[in-house]
């Protein structure tokens, strides 16, 4: 068995940098598709599992994949998951690894252009949409068919697919996706016990307490360095974790409001939206850092006891059986930190239902010189969607990091102990499969599996029930693609640019009408917009 080679792009980080993997994500309505067909339909009754080469000659498989800020994959048979792959399909995998964002995407950009294109990447809807009008991508008609990729259909349906396609071509495929929604804000439980304050279910309750964090020293240390609520801007974007954006009926990225498609960032509401935003931060009740704080370093700072309110993304972002968990991180500072979910508006839509979002492409270049390569690939990646595959990446290896009775999956304290000890303390190389091939699902009952986590406390279940318990309004109900040659990324830039002016430079959001008046008019968003309603129209989602 060779060992992995692996080009280490990112070294370790900090251990709660997990946390936020997702944090952000799962903005349910995603810019890139449809049109273009998908495979055609058969039966995948009685297939089986995966199906393996390892008769076949030895392949050398180069992918570039998103992985958490903390991974690193290590060679041999510590990284049980590659080395499975490598021997279970007679391949040697040469993998780089980046977490999502601009560096990825310009390693990425820099690989392509260099003529040294991955045989298989990851990368986001609206990015994949360039590389395949840019002659990068293979199609994937012979490819990712019910036929050969039975497991994958269990999770990704071919109408999805065929949504998904873009430029009238099936050259991507959604990796798998959660169809839950996890994301919740969070709160110091413990600051508003300490203030004598109730849980927070509307929004006045949310600002009340962000301004009782700021001004009266929650953490009793004497001193004025807490703040009421914080996130990051990356130096461009109006967050839209601003609880002012739904406030003002904005979720999500994208919506249909009375039939219509809305572009929520660019909708006549976003005066509104802008104007609490200025108000908000004037009161000096959000972290004064947050514009220019990129990635985890909210989570960072929330865990360090300078932030009240934070967003969470995934299921067990507070969880005590997390490791990593923000509540974990917290308490290792301060035993008595407290977090728990709460939205105030729960009960009338507190975040949009998912859609596809990050895209696996095939190079054409491979597909032409070495289409024997791409065969062993889709042969990997529908043992990634098997039940194996699903078990191995997301639990670990049975016997050691979880027990199976059935179709029953249970883990105890001790697998979870023992997975602490094998994956994260070994460079949580198992996030990096998690990251690019399940993008934070881990829904078993796809596959016919009950999953029993002895180690959730009932603190943790309770939080689980909670988030469970939010309203989500319908998503678009297909991806969609900007119109032929026009430069979304200009368009959100000019977008952001407006709404960045608005909050820092100008005393109110009055000119927010005429700066939409501008996007639309002279950036062709108006062109944007009309093209998405055909789009979603055309899908059945609208008349």
């Amino acid at each position: 068995m060779s060992k992995a080679k692996v080009k280490v792009l990112f070294f370790l980080f900090t251990a709660i940098a997990l946390v936020l993997s997702a944090c952000s994500g799962g903005n349910g309505n995603q810019e890139a598709s449809p049109s273009g067909a998908a495979s055609s339909a058969a039966s995948s009754a009685g297939a089986p599992d995966s199906v393996s080469d390892s008769s076949g000659k030895r392949l050398a498989l180069n992918w570039f994949l998103m992985a958490p800020a903390n991974a690193v994959l290590p060679d041999g048979e510590t990284d049980f998951i590659t080395s499975t792959i490598e021997k279970k399909f007679n391949v040697d995998l040469n993998i780089q690894y980046l977490p999502g964002g601009t560096d990825y995407d310009n390693k990425l950009n820099l690989l392509i252009a260099s003529g040294d294109t991955p045989d298989l990447f990851i990368t986001t809807g609206t990015a994949s949409q360039k590389m395949i009008m840019d002659g990068i991508t293979a199609d994937m008609t012979p490819y990712v068919t019910p036929e050969k990729m039975p497991n994958y259909f269990k999770w990704v349906s071919e109408t999805e697919l065929q949504r998904y396609a873009v430029e009238n071509k099936f050259e991507r495929a959604p990796v798998i996706f959660p169809r839950k929604v996890y994301r919740s804000y969070y709160i110091r439980k413990d600051w508003l016990d300490k203030l004598g304050l109730q849980m927070p279910t509307n929004y006045d309750g949310m600002m009340d307490a962000m301004r009782a964090f700021t001004k009266n020293d929650p953490d009793g240390n004497g001193k004025n360095d807490t703040y009421g609520f914080g996130t990051v801007g990356s130096g461009t974007t109006i967050s839209l974790d601003f609880p002012q954006w739904i406030q003002n009926g904005l979720i999500g990225s994208f919506m249909i409001k009375d039939n219509q498609f809305v572009d929520v960032q660019t909708a006549p509401e976003v005066q509104q939206v802008l104007q609490g935003v200025k108000d908000t931060i004037k009161e000096g009740v959000v972290d004064p850092d947050w514009f220019l704080m990129k990635g985890n370093e909210a989570v960072d700072k929330a865990a360090s006891g300078k932030l009240g309110i934070v967003v969470g993304g995934t299921k067990n972002f507070a969880f005590d059986s997390n490791p990593t968990s923000l509540q974990n991180a917290s308490k290792a500072i301060n035993p008595q930190a407290d977090w728990e979910p709460f939205h105030p508006f729960a009960q009338t839509g507190a975040w949009t239902e998912n859609l596809p979002d990050t895209a696996f492409l095939l190079s054409r270049d491979t597909a032409e010189k070495d289409p024997e390569k791409i065969e062993r690939i889709v042969q990997i990646l529908n043992w990634i969607a098997s039940e194996e595959g699903f078990l191995l990446i997301n639990y670990g290896q049975e016997g050691k990091h979880y027990t199976r009775s059935g179709s029953t999956i249970t883990v105890s304290q001790a697998n979870v102990d023992a997975l602490q000890k094998d994956n994260i303390e070994k460079g949580n190389f198992m996030g990096v499969y998690q990251q690019s091939f399940y993008t934070g699902s881990q829904e078993a009952d796809v596959l016919g599996l009950t999953v029993v986590d002895e180690s959730m406390t009932d603190r943790d279940r309770a939080i689980a029930d909670t988030i469970a318990s939010y309203k989500l309004i319908p998503s678009i109900g297909t991806n969609v693609a900007p119109p032929t040659g026009f430069n979304l990324a200009d368009y959100r830039k000019k977008m952001r640019e407006y709404h960045v002016k608005i909050v820092f430079d100008e005393p109110d959001a009055s000119n927010w009408p005429k700066y939409r008046d501008d996007l639309l008019k002279n950036y062709g968003g108006q062109q944007m917009i009309d093209t998405y309603t055909e789009q979603i129209k055309a899908a059945g989602v609208i008349k």
